[in-house]
């Protein structure tokens, strides 16, 4: 496909919209770059660790909540900190609200899945294919927003894609964030 013949459309959160060519998507990947090569499947594993240390430390709270014992809150208080150590090694802290966004769409996703498998097990297919659709489309919202490819307000509402044509934050990470690429 013809780089002038490709836009990329990243839909605001407000009546806004701003545009990408596919030049200056190649142009901010190569950025990225120029430190040498990206081993996104590694940071993939840590973003997947970061989500389950979230939800543990949401389980933890209510375990102390629910038994009255202090010591859930005090390990709670421990993973946190693991938690917050692990996602400041892929998101700034002086990034504002894109920080505190990181942790939400990751701890999302990882309900989202959750709520997916759940739905699944109960031979709720179709609920849980959209669970799992939903949860993939705020990962790869989260890793526009890691890999600076969008600014927050910039962040991708749109989820449908036309062939030759625009592209949704999900499309394009769907092409650069492969696990499976060692």
């Amino acid at each position: 496909m013809d780089v002038l013949e490709f836009e990329v459309f990243w839909y605001t959160f407000g009546m806004t919209q701003t545009t990408m060519t596919m030049e200056e998507l190649v142009a901010k990947v190569q950025e990225l770059k120029k430190d040498g090569p990206i081993d996104l499947s590694t940071e993939e594993d840590l973003a997947l660790a970061v989500m389950n240390l979230i939800s543990l430390e949401e389980h933890l709270f209510f375990t102390g909540a629910k038994t009255g014992n202090d010591a859930y809150w005090a390990i709670s208080n421990e993973v946190r900190e693991m938690r917050k150590t692990l996602l400041a090694r892929m998101v700034p802290r002086n990034e504002g609200e894109t920080w505190c966004s990181s942790k939400h769409l990751l701890s999302a996703t990882m309900r989202l899945i959750e709520v997916g498998t759940k739905l699944f097990s109960d031979g709720k297919k179709d609920e849980a294919k959209d669970m799992y659709g939903k949860a993939h489309e705020l990962f790869s919202i989260f890793w526009a927003l890691r890999l600076k490819l969008v600014t927050l307000p910039e962040a991708a509402k749109s989820t449908e894609s036309e062939i030759g044509g625009a592209m949704t934050t999900k499309d394009i990470m769907n092409k650069l964030v492969d696990c499976c690429k060692e």
